[in-house]
């Protein structure tokens, strides 16, 4: 099956202080057709860095519960290297989600961009602070 561009996503959450506001997030993105979840992970570091790795059926019921349905066909494509790799500057007793997303909006784009024989040279996401930082400085040029 082709698929459309695939985004990883880590976020962190200093002291461990994870919240539930992001699975229901997710699934308003997954229920709308915007992304499908490829893979997705839970890695902790405890108080001495320890680091542990969940994965969804790992969770326990109440948890999994939240994120079972936003995600409907893990591939395992985030092995235990990339884990290792993506969490090392992970500070001890905090956590991360890591998650391989494919955007399933602009799957019809590159069907039609290929069937061009176009091809992409450049695809990079911008952080939205950066993209914050130059709104704002575009306002303060217009006053």
């Amino acid at each position: 099956m082709p698929l459309g561009p695939i985004e990883l996503l880590v976020v962190k959450f200093p002291g461990n202080q994870f919240r539930g506001e992001i699975a229901p997030a997710l699934a308003d993105l997954v229920d709308a057709g915007t992304i499908r979840i490829i893979d997705i992970l839970f890695a902790t570091k405890d108080e001495d860095g320890k680091l542990s790795v969940a994965e969804i059926n790992d969770l326990d019921d109440a948890e999994y519960a939240t994120f079972d349905p936003v995600v409907s066909d893990i591939t395992g494509l985030l092995t235990p290297e990339d884990v290792e790799q993506l969490t090392a500057s992970l500070e001890p007793n905090s956590s991360a989600g890591l998650m391989l997303f494919e955007n399933t909006w602009a799957k019809a784009f590159a069907d039609a961009v290929v069937n061009a024989h176009g091809e992409v040279i450049i695809s990079e996401r911008i952080p939205r602070a950066v993209v914050e930082e130059m709104v704002a400085a575009a306002d303060t040029q217009l006053e």
